[in-house]
């Protein structure tokens, strides 16, 4: 069966109260709409549609890469009247499957269950029962069960509204016939729009059977429609990812403060402190320790290595037995060997780090290749900029550079070499021998130090 999935993102989302349109509102680090087109992705569908509406070219602009046909719901006419919309775009589908821009955690597991529930009839949905179904549509039912139609909130009776399983408006239909019954829909009610709901009460009226099945989790079907119902789905999303962590054998300080906004590769015995923030992908393996209150985005951490407190770690990758912070922050290319040590407001940038070499305090160290056993002092630079090029400083295994030292780009630091404290190095120095530039000390006789004037 060739499966069409249609995504439903027109909507102006006026309770966001935000000139960004709802369906780019960030959840765990992407757009809404880019968690329902990852979820059909993932179900195989042979074709996505969205129906874009407010916002339209920044919605297709943030999302091109993504493959999906766009269709335009020119005027807000309701569900129905944006499936219409979407139609011509599936006319060769068997089966449509309809999704929502702003339900972003609907499952791939929960839509296969549909999809296989409806294998045998013309129609299925999705319903849920909740607590408060104040808001929804209601599933109506006869004496045997059978669905029979949906009704909205605002045209149903008391007794309809006392009924607590409501439509989540996701469904899938043989494509065929939800053409025809699109076609028979009518903008009859208090809203004066094209209801998809009524494809429900049609399809029972021909004697179809329509299929059911429920979610998963409540989670799964809820809606965003203003920033309070979005930050009640980020805490969701983020206690679920932390909940799968633990049970893949890592320790979460406190699984509350935690924030995923991205893919976590995170071998068993790995521990996060608090407060860290994971974003694009990161590979963290056994053994790692992630202190408190670091981002980490798109790196890799070696075994037994520990993070420190307060730091940042983006486009890098770091070895074994690494010891990072606290306050440190590694840049895009830069490439720790196995036991360095990258101590307190150490930048280090496009730069690699051999095997225990050490950088230990208030240093950056930028466009550079640096060996193994090298030990860096404090407050050294390397001036790896001109203004108008970027050059490289190679430093050779062994050497040692004093505290307070600037490394002119291009410049080699031969083996064992030892740079004198306060030194400017703009020339190659050789191996296994002292070089400093240090102006003569002087002690000035009788000096002495400025006073205030007197206040008259």
């Amino acid at each position: 069966m060739r499966l069409g999935v249609v995504i439903l993102a027109a909507g102006l989302g006026k309770r966001m109260r935000s000139a960004l349109p709802k369906v780019l509102h960030p959840l765990a680090g992407k757009p809404l709409l880019a968690h329902v087109l990852d979820t059909a992705e993932a179900i195989c569908a042979e074709r996505i549609v969205t129906v874009y509406g407010h916002g339209g070219d920044q919605v297709r602009t943030s999302l091109a890469d993504t493959g999906c046909l766009w269709v335009e719901q020119a005027e807000q006419l309701g569900t129905g009247h944006a499936v219409i919309q979407a139609m011509p775009q599936v006319a060769d589908m068997d089966r449509v499957l309809i999704l929502y821009g702003d339900v972003p955690l609907i499952s791939s597991e929960t839509l296969r269950r549909l999809l296989q529930a409806a294998a045998d009839t013309d129609l299925g949905i999705l319903t849920a029962d909740v607590p408060d179904p104040a808001g929804y549509g209601r599933i109506l039912r006869d004496r045997r069960g059978q669905i029979i139609g949906i009704v909205e909130e605002k045209d149903a009776t008391l007794e309809q509204r006392a009924v607590a399983e409501i439509n989540t408006g996701i469904l899938v239909a043989d494509r065929s016939r939800l053409d025809g019954w699109l076609a028979r829909i009518d903008n009859d009610n208090v809203q004066g729009e094209y209801y998809l709901t009524d494809v429900t009460a049609l399809a029972a009226a021909e004697g179809v059977e329509v299929a059911s099945t429920r979610p998963g989790r409540l989670a799964e079907v809820a809606g965003v429609n203003d920033r309070v119902q979005l930050a009640a789905l980020e805490r969701d999303y983020q206690r679920h990812a932390a909940e799968d962590l633990m049970r893949s054998g890592v320790t979460l300080a406190d699984p509350a403060r935690f924030d995923l906004r991205g893919v976590l590769h995170a071998d068993p015995d790995v521990v996060i402190d608090i407060n860290c923030v994971f974003e694009g992908v990161v590979r963290l393996s056994s053994g790692a320790r992630i202190g408190p209150n670091c981002l980490l985005r798109d790196c890799s951490i070696g075994p037994d290595t520990h993070v420190l407190a307060n730091s940042v770690i983006e486009g890098a990758s770091v070895g074994a037995h690494a010891r990072i912070g606290p306050f440190a922050r590694l840049r895009p290319d830069t490439r720790l060997a196995d036991h360095t040590h990258v101590g307190n407001f150490v930048e280090i940038k496009k730069t690699s780090l051999g095997a225990g070499s050490k950088a230990n305090h208030l240093t950056y160290l930028g466009d550079a290749e640096i060996g193994a056993g090298v030990n860096v002092g404090a407050g050294t630079i390397t001036c790896n900029y001109d203004g108008a090029n970027k050059s490289v400083t190679r430093i050779e295994d062994g050497a040692f550079i004093g505290s307070n030292t600037a490394l002119v780009a291009p410049v080699r630091v031969g083996a064992g070499a030892t740079i004198g404290a306060g030194s400017v190095i703009a020339r190659d120095t050789p191996a296994d021998q002292l070089t400093l530039t240090r102006a003569p000390q002087r002690t000035i006789p009788g000096w002495t130090r400025p006073r205030k004037r007197p206040v008259a």
